[in-house]
């Protein structure tokens, strides 16, 4: 499979079963760090949705009928991870719906952006949001998402309501390594345009 197919044919089977499945929804991952940050080689799409009702085996059979297979069919995996993970079949490109929670997945479904796609009108996670996830990840390619969409997106970030986020994440995981890594990246990028 090439990694130079673009996700506009994937986007555009997608955006109306979301449509007709969804109070809301997001694309986050490597395809809001190309929107935010830089074009970088992905060969694959990620969504978080807010599944309205929560049946996942009408939506399922509903997405399949637009080209979406299901890769894992194991009811538990899925309870387990609230992953849906599909293959556009006429792309081959991976999808992975994401089935949002309570809290602050349902602020990044409120704070997502419209943004079009070669022609496709999308909701992608805010720089901010996607900042928060990355740094949460914390795997290097991750970290290095966080230094690409700070240095494209320094100007117009909003930083207070990125350690605020964060503030509030490390309260209710436990951590205290959530915000020096985002401050350490953020020093890095200041540094730079210096």
């Amino acid at each position: 499979m090439s990694q130079n197919i673009s996700p506009a044919e994937l986007l555009a089977a997608l955006v109306p079963v979301l449509g007709r499945w969804c109070d809301g929804w997001y694309v986050f991952g490597a395809q809001a760090v190309v929107i935010w940050g830089r074009p970088r080689l992905t060969a694959d799409v990620d969504v978080t949705i807010r599944l309205r009702p929560e049946d996942i085996a009408s939506f399922c059979g509903d997405m399949t009928q637009h080209g979406f297979l299901l890769r894992v069919e194991d009811p538990d995996f899925v309870a387990r991870t609230r992953v849906l993970p599909f293959l556009h079949a006429p792309t081959q490109l991976p999808l992975d719906i994401v089935l949002a929670g309570p809290g602050i997945e349902e602020t990044f479904i409120q704070r997502a952006i419209p943004v079009d796609i070669e022609h496709v009108p999308v909701q992608v996670a805010s720089p901010e949001d996607l900042i928060v996830m990355k740094v949460l990840a914390a795997r290097p390619k991750d970290i290095e998402d966080v230094r690409t969409v700070i240095k494209e997106q320094l100007t117009k970030l909003d930083i207070q309501y990125v350690r605020n986020t964060l503030g509030m994440l490390e309260d209710a995981l436990g951590q205290s390594d959530l915000t020096p890594l985002f401050e350490s990246e953020l020093a890095a990028v200041r540094g730079r345009r210096r």
